[in-house]
């Protein structure tokens, strides 16, 4: 069981503002925003006192009024907090006692299995490979805990950077006890249901591998095994029908097709599940690389990654503070005491700007310092305006005017400038106060600077061109091709296209791809992309342009060579290769897998593709990859120039 629950498919943000029905706090926990809602209640991102960040699930108010539930959800989350496995959220803390029950596990960056398909489609085969295995572990953890998950469904897979995570184990189980299941409440998704789970029969280890077969058609076709339509309908095809399985790549056919027995003793266990992977995915161990996922899918993992901050109490200004006015404070400012004593006539006139006083001219117009100042006549007169503004600012260790310090209590900051988030567009002026002049001197030099630069450039471009034009015009002459037709002199003018001294150069045809297939390529061997037939040569050290090295890797030995390993599910062709710049001399193999693509740029200017069609078997008494290599002679500029 685990609390996260991912914004649904088609949600404008991951992270959802708090709405005004949502709790600011949980248990302690502080909310920063909303992941998602289901049919058990609404999940929230929140932080450890260490700061990370984890997923609070609250449950519907419905589900805590039912005394069952409550039972089997206590029940169901210490079972919970058995399950360790890498490919399971943990759960953290819960509550089954408070008004809404409630749970917290691990926060997951990544998608739901179903938004990525919704967004970006069908996944790869491979991925898909990596996805079940990891799916099988999960559960593998899951009923050693004796849990059965009872939901699984691909909202409930969640996609992260180092492979699947499976959660939610165990809440349908707690739910099942609920009145509200007779009344209209559905808990459990149609689609992935299991024959014996919706006949209402026993459910067993067994049901979780028949959904796992269902996961898996989603992620490879992107539409459910039993098809789509009423609850009704879904459910009487799973018991009483076969799935539809004719869009499902030959690689998956029987493990999908074991995993959706009708019967459950006919289906594979965790163990024959992982095993069927590894069978299909040509290799005695699956390998997860760094980039298993599409890169589309990647980049909403780093869109998740980003999680924000809870809200601040009280939050921090959105615009620079007004000195003039405050939301808090009351219209006008408040007057000085008639008892306050008159500033002193030594003192210092304030400043035109200050972040504790108001935007008032520091002296009245017409008036002494510390007189309410007057209005244009053509104007209404505003409401009496205070004398405090006008107070000066006091001197190092001197106390400041008392009505002064009021009005600053009031109306401004009390810790100095304005804060460095809102730096103020230029020095303070106050209304009416005319404009700092520019320095003299300073506008003059700048002229003097600008026309002295405009005459030296002036002769020195005159000079250039000369020099340019009397050299075109004689090299014309001599090849005898003057511009636009003309007899060649040094005099004629260019035409407009013929300004450029480089000579026209033809256009290059486009390089025509030639196919190598099913290339078994040995440890120790080369392939040079540059032959007339490519086939692997003796010798792993060298000038070679692709090596299959005994240490375990592919090698871009040549000179200004390099290759690119492209992401699960990129098609490689011409433009794909010429276009990337993920470049290293070297791939392990442990980072290949049947399918995955490699683009070879040779230091010769050869461009190539290598796709991996399979690896030699266990007790083969060599060690070779099978590829298929395209290559586009002179497709990139040679760095040996030839």
């Amino acid at each position: 069981m685990s609390g996260q629950q991912p914004a649904g498919a088609g949600s404008s943000a991951v992270f959802q503002p708090l709405a005004a029905d949502d709790p600011t706090t949980v248990a302690g926990y502080r909310l920063a925003a909303r992941l998602g809602a289901g049919g058990m209640g609404k999940v929230y991102l929140s932080y450890t006192p260490g700061g990370r960040p984890v997923a609070v699930k609250v449950i519907r108010p419905e589900f805590g009024e039912d005394a069952e539930f409550r039972r089997r959800f206590a029940q169901e989350v210490r079972s919970a907090q058995r399950v360790q496995g890498l490919f399971t959220a943990p759960v953290i803390d819960a509550d089954a006692e408070g008004a809404q029950p409630w749970l917290v596990t691990a926060y997951v960056p990544g998608p739901s299995l179903a938004d990525a398909v919704v967004a970006h489609g069908a996944l790869p085969v491979e991925t898909v490979l990596l996805l079940v295995a990891g799916m099988a572990e999960a559960l593998h953890v899951i009923h050693g805990a004796g849990l059965v998950h009872r939901d699984l469904k691909p909202s409930n897979v969640l996609l992260a950077a180092d492979g699947p995570r499976v959660i939610d184990f165990g809440i349908a189980h707690a739910a099942d006890a609920t009145s509200l299941t007779g009344s209209g409440v559905t808990i459990g998704t149609p689609s992935f249901m299991a024959p014996e789970q919706a006949a209402g029969s026993r459910v067993t280890a067994a049901t979780d591998i028949f959904a796992l077969g269902q996961v898996a058609v989603y992620a490879a076709t992107g539409v459910p095994a039993f098809g789509e339509g009423t609850s009704h309908g879904v459910l009487y095809r799973i018991v009483h029908e076969q799935p539809d399985l004719s869009a499902v790549p030959e690689r998956l056919s029987e493990l999908v097709g074991r995993c959706l027995a009708k019967d459950p003793e006919a289906r594979p266990s965790v163990a024959e599940v992982i095993r069927l992977c590894q069978e299909a995915n040509a290799a005695t161990v699956l390998r997860r690389p760094e980039d298993w996922l599409p890169t589309a899918v990647s980049a909403d993992i780093t869109a998740r990654t980003a999680t924000p901050g809870p809200a601040q109490t009280p939050p921090p200004p959105a615009t620079a503070p007004s000195v003039g006015y405050s939301p808090t404070a009351p219209a006008q400012p408040p007057t000085a005491p008639a008892h306050a004593p008159a500033p002193p006539a030594h003192a210092p006139t304030a400043p035109a700007y200050s972040p504790t006083a108001p935007a008032y001219p520091a002296t009245a117009p017409g008036g002494p310092a510390g007189a309410a100042p007057t209005q244009p006549a053509a104007t209404p007169p505003p409401a009496p305006v205070p004398a405090t503004p006008a107070y000066p600012t006091p001197a190092p260790g001197q106390v400041p005017h008392p009505a002064a310090q009021a009005y600053a209590h009031a109306y401004a900051p009390t810790q100095g400038p304005a804060p460095a988030a809102f730096p103020m567009p230029g020095p303070y002026r106050a209304p009416g106060a005319p404009a700092p002049a520019p320095a003299r001197n300073a506008g003059r030099r700048a002229l003097l600077i600008g026309l002295a630069a405009a005459l030296v450039f002036g002769v020195g471009g005159a000079t250039t061109a000369y020099v340019l034009m009397k050299d075109k015009g004689q090299a014309n002459a001599a090849n005898g091709n003057g511009n636009g037709g003309g007899n060649g002199k040094t005099g004629d003018a260019p035409s407009q296209g013929g300004s450029s001294s480089a000579p026209k150069v033809s256009a290059k045809p486009a390089p025509q791809p030639a196919d190598f297939k099913n290339i078994n390529l040995t440890a120790g061997y080369h392939l040079t992309l540059g032959e007339d037939v490519v086939r692997p040569q003796d010798g792993e050290d060298g000038n070679y342009e692709l090596s299959y090295d005994t240490g375990g890797y592919l090698d871009a030995e040549s000179n200004g060579g390099n290759l690119v390993l492209l992401d699960p599910g990129q098609e490689g062709s011409l433009e794909t290769c010429l276009a990337e710049t993920r470049f290293t001399r070297e791939v392990y193999v442990n980072k290949l897998s049947k399918g995955r693509q490699v683009c070879v740029t040779t230091g010769t200017g050869h461009m190539g593709l290598v796709t991996v069609k399979g690896f030699s078997p266990e007790g083969s008494p060599s060690t070779y990859m099978t590829l298929d290599v395209t290559v586009w002679r002179n497709a990139v500029p040679s760095d040996s120039g030839s």
